[in-house]
C-alpha cells in the first residue's frame, strides 16, 4: 500500500510542477529575427505574435520580399520559442526521471 501512496503523491507532484511550467512558459517571449535584423518578430509562450518589428531599410524592398523575411522572422522565432519551452519543462520533469519528454506544440 506504500508504494501505491507514493506513486499518487509522485504524480500529484508531477502534475503541480507541470502546472508551474505551463503559466511560466506562458511567460516566455521569444525573438526572431530575418534580414540581418531587418525584420523581428516577437511571440510569447502561447506561439502568439505580440510585435513585428519592420527597419526603414527593409520598407524599401518588394512586398514579396518583405513577405519572406516576415515567415522567416516568424519560424526563427518559432524556433527559439520550442527550445524555450522544452528547456522549461525539462527543468520540471528531469527530477521525476522522465527523459525527452516533449510538450506538445
Amino acid at each position: 500500500m506504500t508504494d501505491f501512496t507514493k506513486i499518487l503523491d509522485k504524480a500529484k507532484e508531477l502534475e503541480t510542477k507541470m502546472k508551474e511550467s505551463q503559466e511560466k512558459i506562458k511567460n516566455i517571449k521569444a525573438e526572431g529575427t530575418s534580414g540581418s535584423n531587418l525584420v523581428k518578430v516577437t511571440l510569447n509562450g502561447e506561439s502568439e505574435m505580440l510585435k513585428v518589428n519592420l527597419s526603414d531599410e527593409v520598407m524599401k524592398e518588394e512586398k514579396v520580399v518583405i513577405e519572406d523575411l516576415i515567415l522567416a522572422a516568424h519560424n526563427n522565432a518559432k524556433s527559439e520559442l520550442k527550445a524555450k519551452t522544452s528547456e522549461e519543462i525539462s527543468k520540471s520533469t528531469s527530477e521525476f526521471g522522465i527523459p525527452g519528454f516533449k510538450w506538445p506544440l
